[in-house]
């Protein structure tokens, strides 16, 4: 046991502080709290530890809303006052660009840093002794899961469908699937609501081993909170040496719900499927979308990792031309469908590696081009191409300011970084979105 005062967070999150010059993390911690932990054996270079108990509580602390913050992974900020967190946030991406001469703008905080998610998945799962658990993973034990009474970053009609559907599966004998048997049905219930338009999906997901003969009571089960809750029983088929496939069956309503963006300079409307991609803030993202529309206009833009292209919808309404280019071939026919469902004629998609697809097609110069890459970020193929092609305006989204600093270390040959706009899409998390706004030389 070590007394010891928690000076900064992890990339997880986490509270660090030192004993004898090595790292050490403890969860459920915030910075100025002095703590009694349990230390475990040093491992890859810093020490894991249980806090026991909080000795001094930091000026910082505030009451978490959710009762399961002990167990869940998810929020680890939420024990932290939002202001704080916010603050937190921002000089972390101003550690991050300390070799840069860049201006940093304020971070653009959430209205309300609850019930902001608009899609959530939750878990069936069952032990040896048949005790049922429906609900998130618990922290640092990835394969068991805990009953989730209500979440708070997600909507609160969807905490009441999670409680209703846990009582339809208390009285049924339907089983959940447990993978290292391949044994068992039920796998995951997700649910989504457009939150501009308040339409709902639930999607129950269930394995191929038997078939779901509890449907009807289910659909009571969900209709019961809710009667406008569209409902999907989605089949995973899962086939030794084949790719996983996935049949959809519609139990109640409609297949698809559909949400509009609320974008300069007009909005767009988007069908929201059982499997599509979507933004889990929209009205974040709806702040972080408009900004990136209005840091530059060219004729040629270039929308790279477009996802399911709604930014190169959005610039297509000033530009001559859009081009994406998407690895996900799902992302890229919900970008098509959604490309026809609001009557865009310039925008051409093309499915791949963002570096190949650039290596071998011969497209015009871009103007601008739009990057929101995934967590790892840019890769040097694609570095490549973007200093050749060398646009006027660069546009780098990202939620991971780290990797992000990585790649613009190795464009400021070409480019110069000018301005970083920030936004909490994740309160209560670690996460911050960043847009990068780079010119050419």
């Amino acid at each position: 046991m070590e007394e010891l005062e928690i000076i900064s967070f992890s990339k997880k999150g986490y509270g660090v502080a030192y004993f004898n010059s090595t790292r050490v993390e403890i969860p459920n911690t915030i910075i100025g709290d002095k703590v009694l932990a349990e230390l475990n054996k040093k491992r890859k270079g810093f020490i894991k530890a249980r806090p026991i108990e909080i000795l001094v509580p930091s000026p910082f602390r505030s009451l978490p809303k959710c009762s399961h913050i002990d167990t869940c992974g998810g929020c680890t900020f939420q024990e932290m006052s939002y202001e704080k967190q916010l603050l937190i946030k921002q000089e972390q991406v101003k550690k991050i660009f300390s070799g840069f001469d860049v201006e940093i703008f304020p971070i653009v905080p959430c209205l309300d840093p609850y019930y902001y998610r608009n899609k959530m998945e939750f878990t069936f799962s069952q032990n040896r002794k048949n005790d049922k658990f429906l609900g998130l993973m618990i922290k640092s034990a990835s394969k068991y899961v805990f009953n989730v009474s209500k979440c708070h970053i997600a909507p609160t009609w969807m905490s009441d469908v999670l409680n209703a559907v846990r009582l339809w599966w208390l009285d049924s004998n339907v089983p959940a699937y447990t993978p290292w048997q391949n044994q068992g049905l039920l796998r995951t219930l997700i649910l989504r609501e457009a939150i501009n338009t308040k339409e709902k999906l639930c999607v129950l997901t269930v394995s191929n081993i038997e078939p779901f003969l509890d449907a009807q009571n289910f659909v009571k089960a969900i209709i019961s909170v809710d009667s406008s809750i569209n409902i999907i029983l989605r089949t995973q088929i899962a086939l030794p040496k084949k790719p996983t496939e996935f049949k959809e069956e519609l139990l109640f309503g409609k297949k698809n719900i559909q949400e509009e963006l609320q974008l300069p300079p007009k909005n767009l409307f988007f069908n929201i499927s059982a499997s599509s991609f979507f933004q889990p803030n929209t009205i974040q993202a709806q702040k972080i979308y408009a900004k990136a529309i209005s840091l530059a206009t060219g004729k040629i833009v270039y929308d790279l990792y477009c996802g399911t292209g709604t930014l190169g919808m959005a610039f297509s309404a000033t530009a001559e031309k859009v081009i994406g280019i998407e690895q996900s071939p799902d992302a890229v026919k919900d970008a098509l469908d959604n490309i026809k469902l609001n009557n865009i004629t310039n925008y051409t998609i093309y499915q791949g590696d963002v570096g190949s697809v650039l290596s071998e097609k011969n497209l015009p110069k871009p103007d601008i081009i739009i990057v929101d890459p995934p967590r790892n970020g840019l890769d040097d193929l694609a570095i490549d191409h973007i200093i050749k092609l060398n646009p006027k305006t660069l546009i780098y989204i990202s939620c991971n300011p780290l990797t992000q600093l990585e790649n613009i270390e190795k464009l400021k040959q070409n480019f110069k970084l000018i301005a970083l706009y920030l936004f909490d899409q994740f309160p209560h998390t670690f996460h911050i979105e960043n847009i990068a706004l780079l010119q050419g030389f």
